[in-house]
């Protein structure tokens, strides 16, 4: 108990906004293209390779910005390559996702090899006079790096695009009927590779926070799942946006959790510990799966769906 007692709540507390943060970058992109009626599997891999693509880059420049948009183009042209595949070509969404993750875990291991003990410039935190210092709200609030204040207007702007603009109307009919889109006029195609690849976009982002802010530095594999995490947070969220901030802040605290148990000394085997972050995963998705009928009301009615376009 006397490992517990020197646990501070707050930094725990601010520990999970920062660890939520790949992972809602990634589900929030991936919830778009959802609703625009693609299943993307490959966000794991679109996520590492970002993480080792803007790490390069911010170690060769210099630059934390340049790394980041790096990352961003390295998912995005990871995403554009998958909607070339299942658009395109018509390759099967579900086989394609999953060897585009293949495919990114092997080219990140073989990108990063060289730079493996490196260390990145610092990305440095979002210093805001007068509310940096509260008491409280200051380490909770005001104390992170500019991607954690990016993501939560990335959430805020995704839900206004989908429920005010004519843009997000036509992207989530698109989702729903391809069919009745297309004879209205409506570039089916168009809108969901616009779609896929802003959510490659964001994944590749979430992956360069983990290897340029949450761990400034490069180890393969480091995603550790995160992809997968954020595919199971959007379908946690039922489409929703500020539900899947809701939902990364669920699995980012569990993570850090785990983590301060870990060095409270809990009497718990660490092995236990370390796999709560994907016990809870799961047993939320049969949580979820239990009540079928409510999830397919939920859920875009053409997801997964491919689009043959008549003539």
């Amino acid at each position: 108990m006397s490992g517990l007692a020197g646990i501070d709540p707050i930094a725990v507390a601010a520990a999970l906004i920062v660890a939520s943060t790949p992972i809602l970058l990634a589900a929030i992109g991936e919830l778009v293209a959802e609703r625009a009626g693609v299943l993307n599997l490959g966000v794991e891999g679109m996520m590492i390779l970002g993480a080792v693509v803007g790490f390069a880059a911010a170690v060769a420049t210099g630059d934390v910005w340049l790394g980041l948009l790096a990352a961003a183009a390295g998912g995005a042209a990871l995403a554009a390559l998958f909607a070339l595949l299942v658009l395109g070509l018509l390759a099967n969404q579900v086989a394609t996702g999953l060897a585009l993750t293949m495919f990114g875990l092997g080219l990140s291991a073989l990108i990063g090899q060289g730079y493996i003990g490196v260390r990145p410039p610092p990305a440095g935190r979002l210093d805001l006079p007068g509310l940096t210092d509260l008491p409280v709200a200051g380490r909770l609030l005001f104390a992170h790096d500019v991607l954690v204040y990016a993501g939560l207007a990335l959430v805020a702007g995704v839900w206004a695009f989908l429920r005010y603009t004519r843009a997000g109307l036509i992207l989530r009919a698109v989702g729903e009927s391809h069919d009745a889109a297309h004879a209205l006029g409506f570039g089916v195609r168009r809108v969901r590779a616009a779609a896929v690849v802003f959510g490659g976009a964001c994944a590749g982002l979430g992956g360069a926070h983990l290897s340029l802010v949450r761990v400034p530095q490069w180890t393969e594999g480091m995603t550790a799942g995160a992809g997968w995490i954020a595919l199971a947070l959007v379908v946690f969220a039922s489409w929703r946006p500020w539900r899947v901030l809701l939902g990364a802040w669920l699995f980012g605290g569990i993570a850090v959790l785990q983590l301060n148990l870990q060095a409270a000394g809990v009497k718990i085997p660490v092995e236990y510990l370390a796999m709560s972050p994907y016990v809870v995963t799961i047993v939320v998705l049969v949580i979820i799966s239990a009540d079928r009928t409510r999830a397919a009301l939920n859920a875009p009615a053409a997801l997964g769906r491919p689009f043959h376009a008549a003539g």
